[in-house]
């Protein structure tokens, strides 16, 4: 069993008097498991409800009659964007039970499209909601639960397959997953005549071009759509929490910057099975490795970072470049550059940029444990001490 850093969270806000939350993660990444677990022990009492299960939806023909009678119990509602008129019943059962002096959480509901069920909740249950993201398994957790490192960058942090008995049960996984989004989801939450092959066809491409600046007219000719078409696939994926856009960091420094976002593939084992990758040697003997490695660094800082730190990146016509830049109070405050080497050294490029916007907090983060002085200002550091560094408690 791995402990989830999101789970204390959730309860402290549902503790804490927010009427609901809402929990937004990719499939299968333990929002279900957790969910569970939370009500299992809820003081108050709890009930489940699927929406995939035909059972489940029949309880709800009359839904306000129903969830009326489970004051004062926490409802936990899964897959709701399935049924989005629940959303209008929600907002007046809330205010019910704030009315009847009800404090704690109301609800819970789960989704996988972050923007979809956003817009839905946002419309009806505006300034009732919390929204909480929940990511794959992260360093940070796999660590305590004896895995190491370069098994969670192999496999990637969903929990079975960070966690199937060995690499090919773990490739199968990954590779079932990624049909089943393809098959699934798509013809769900994608615009009408999106084909489902030709996402599959461009998240692969993504995997490809791992932590790139994505042109998507070379993109749109590769795959014979136009590149407005090309943006709204990239709009789809990361809406399922499966890509992200990193953005660019602007500053008035006098230079020529590069403005286009970064595109990553979030789940560093979704890329090596999209690019058929088996096991570590494959990856370490395959091209994609260091912008495989550097896209796992930057998933599991960002993640870890919290909403203080907002992160881009920095890259100017002329070479400076920065991998990862945190944001703190709108000023640049932490330099980082990611080195898949055990004899790391910053690039020249690291230097200028962060001397070009003035960041003395300069990390190069590579696969070893020891922390240590490097040229040009910078140290050297483990993902697990960067982690610390970050999140000090």
């Amino acid at each position: 069993m791995i402990n989830r850093q999101i789970a204390s969270i959730v309860h402290q806000r549902l503790s804490s008097g927010v009427p609901a939350a809402v929990l937004l993660g990719p499939r299968q990444v333990g929002k279900t498991t957790l969910a569970r677990q939370l009500a299992a022990d809820w003081p108050q009492g709890a009930v489940y409800l699927d929406l995939e299960l035909p059972s489940d939806r029949r309880r709800l023909e009359d839904p306000e009659t129903y969830l009326r009678a489970q004051a004062p119990k926490l409802v936990v509602i899964d897959e709701i964007h399935r049924v989005p008129e629940l959303f209008a019943v929600l907002r007046g059962l809330i205010d019910e039970r704030r009315a009847a002096g009800q404090r704690y959480g109301h609800f819970l509901l789960l989704g996988s499209a972050a923007m979809e069920l956003m817009q839905q909740s946002s419309e009806t249950l505006a300034g009732r909601v919390a929204y909480l993201d929940m990511h794959a398994i992260n360093l940070s957790e796999a660590i305590p639960a004896g895995l190491t490192e370069s098994v969670l960058w192999n496999r990637g942090g969903f929990p079975d397959s960070l966690l199937a008995q060995d690499d090919a049960h773990s490739m199968a996984w990954r590779q079932d997953f990624i049909r089943s989004y393809l098959e699934r989801d798509v013809p769900m939450f994608a615009p009408p005549r999106m084909p489902a092959e030709t996402l599959g066809r461009l998240w692969t491409m993504l995997a490809h071009q791992q932590g790139s600046q994505i042109n998507q007219a070379q993109l749109a000719a590769s795959l014979g759509v136009s590149a407005p078409t090309v943006g709204r696939y990239i709009d789809l994926l990361t809406d399922l929490h499966l890509v992200r856009r990193l953005q660019p960091w602007f500053a008035n420094v006098g230079k020529r910057l590069v403005k286009t976002p970064k595109v990553f593939v979030r789940d560093s084992g979704l890329v090596h099975a999209l690019l058929g990758l088996k096991n570590e040697n494959d990856v370490l003997g395959h091209p994609v490795a260091g912008a495989s490695y550097e896209g796992f660094v930057l998933e599991t800082l960002i993640t870890q970072a919290g909403p203080s730190l907002k992160p881009y990146f920095y890259r100017t016509h002329d070479g400076a470049e920065i991998d990862l830049l945190f944001e703190r109070g709108g000023q640049p405050d932490i330099a980082i550059e990611v080195k898949r080497s055990s004899a790391p050294s910053p690039e020249r490029g690291f230097k200028q940029a962060c001397d070009d916007l003035g960041i003395t907090q300069r990390f190069v983060v590579y696969p070893g444990n020891e922390r240590f002085s490097l040229r040009q200002g910078a140290q050297a550091i483990g993902l697990q001490g960067m982690l610390e560094l970050l999140n000090p408690n």
